[in-house]
């Protein structure tokens, strides 16, 4: 493949072009799935960073995007959809194989990528203003401006998906772009770069960096050529970012971690809440940050509920991704680790294991899939972020009760409530401290609904029309018009 691969070297798509990265340097790039080595990509640096923050600056200036007419923008994004969608095949095999994953879960990954570029092109010219009535004397009204220089840290657990889902709103609205893709699976996002590059996209409008986040990551983000930071990813590293932009006063978009917790009444499809439950948790081995992590259960269903989850636990299949499994590996030995350590935590602070608990003995990255009873939601496991395939489940016995452990967490990403009745579930929905709620199917919504937290989950919001604007800055203008 051109562009992309050159010599079996995954290179970095800078200010238009394919670079090998700085002095040589590599970063090996694991299949989780066996527990070797899969490729490697090459390493961006202190020279690439420039470089990539020059072009963006100068794309910028000259209005690549910011001055292209709005219609023809969208349309540009929609070119940008159709050239990832003709490089999804052979994109969501090295997804599959590099983070580890289903590859049918890998190829709805560039389905949504390419979606993202659909809806956003949709409304590249809706971006309206208004006026605003100050009488005969005046003419006043707003526009909104794009920021300049968006600076986009993607996580691993859906590099493609999470990058087109920002940098999308961020093209609509003609800033220019910088992502720096993660170290542990970089490998399909930059394949992204392909379908820019074959769209036509101008150069220097969008870069896409493979680096460490210790090195081109913490200097990407505290550089004064940023005008806007786009974080997804985990608390410790999202605080230090806004350290950084409060150093040079740069507006900040953070999605950060969640602890969600589902809670299900006695009036609830208990095999609807099972449904929820294999996609909620084990969906991507439980690496998603608004997973199904905590289940409150009304007393009078709880042992069928941890039962049931227990045996549906133990009936997943295992496998490569390749192989389309029920339940994949987690996506590194120390991922792995953590994920088996925090299991064991629970355990000493009086938790059942009713399924699961352990590393699976077998090549790769596994922890079987765990479902913990009799969880204190006040205990460790109940409070921190696993990301991984473990749930704990806890009982309650009124609703006060479950919506005082609902929302017992530093947290607030997403919510769920599982019951029959339509007034007690928009009761409970705005009293969950969550940005998101979904009633009776885990994971409802899409592109088009608004997401993101409060508390340390975050702040801003992503999808839907109300992303758009986290990439403008409203002017307003006014005008007088006497004499």
């Amino acid at each position: 493949m051109s562009g992309f691969l050159a010599g079996g070297l995954a290179r970095n798509y800078v200010a238009g072009s394919w670079s090998e990265g700085d002095g040589g340097r590599t970063i090996a790039i694991e299949d989780p799935g066996k527990g070797e080595h899969f490729a490697d990509a090459a390493q961006a640096g202190e020279t690439s960073l420039a470089q990539a923050l020059q072009a963006a600056r100068a794309s910028f200036e000259r209005g690549d995007l910011a001055d292209m007419k709005p219609s023809d923008r969208g349309r540009l994004m929609l070119r940008v959809a159709q050239e990832i969608r003709g490089l999804a095949t052979e994109g969501a095999d090295i997804l599959c194989r590099e983070s580890g994953k289903t590859l049918s879960a890998a190829h709805e990954e560039f389905e949504e990528a390419a979606q993202y570029f659909e809806y956003y092109g949709g409304v590249a010219d809706k971006i309206e203003g208004k006026s605003i009535p100050l009488g005969p004397d005046y003419a006043d009204y707003t526009v909104f401006e794009p920021y300049g220089v968006s600076a986009q840290v993607v996580p691993w657990n859906f590099p493609v998906s999470i990058a087109a889902r920002s940098l999308a709103p961020s093209m609509a609205a003609g800033n220019s772009t910088i992502i720096k893709s993660p170290e542990l699976d970089p490998l399909a996002l930059a394949m992204l770069g392909m379908a820019l590059e074959r769209a036509d996209v101008p150069a220097g409008a969008v870069s896409i960096l493979c680096g460490l986040g210790s090195d081109i990551g913490a200097k990407l983000v505290a550089s004064d050529e940023i005008d806007q930071i786009v974080f997804t990813g985990s608390v410790p590293t999202g605080q230090a970012i806004l350290h950084a932009a409060a150093e040079t006063v740069t507006p900040s978009l953070m999605e950060l971690g969640g602890k969600s917790a589902a809670v299900v009444f006695e009036d609830a499809d208990i095999d609807g809440v099972l449904n929820s439950l294999k996609s909620g948790i084990f969906y991507n081995a439980g690496q998603v940050c608004s997973a199904m992590a905590r289940v409150l259960v009304h007393r009078s269903v709880y042992e069928e509920v941890v039962a049931r989850a227990a045996e549906l636990a133990n009936g997943l299949s295992v496998g490569h991704g390749l192989d389309n499994p029920d339940h994949t590996p987690v996506v590194s030995a120390q991922q792995l680790s953590r994920v088996e350590a925090l299991t064991s935590t629970a355990r000493q602070d009086g938790a059942r294991v009713a399924a699961g608990g352990t590393r699976l003995d077998r090549a790769g990255h596994f922890m079987a899939p765990t479902i913990l009873a009799d969880v204190d939601p006040a205990s460790r496991v109940a409070q921190e972020e696993i990301f991984g395939p473990v749930t704990c489940i806890t009982p309650f016995d009124t609703e006060a009760e479950a919506i005082a452990a609902a929302n017992g967490t530093e947290f607030g990403l997403v919510a769920g409530i599982f019951t029959r009745d339509l007034a007690r579930s928009h009761r409970v929905a705005r009293k969950l401290r969550a940005g998101q709620v979904f009633v009776n199917e885990w994971f409802a919504g899409g592109i088009s609904t608004p997401f993101g937290g409060v508390g340390k989950s975050g702040f801003g919001r992503e999808k839907g029309l109300e992303a758009l604007y986290n990439y403008v800055r409203t002017k307003n203008i006014a005008i007088s018009l006497k004499g």
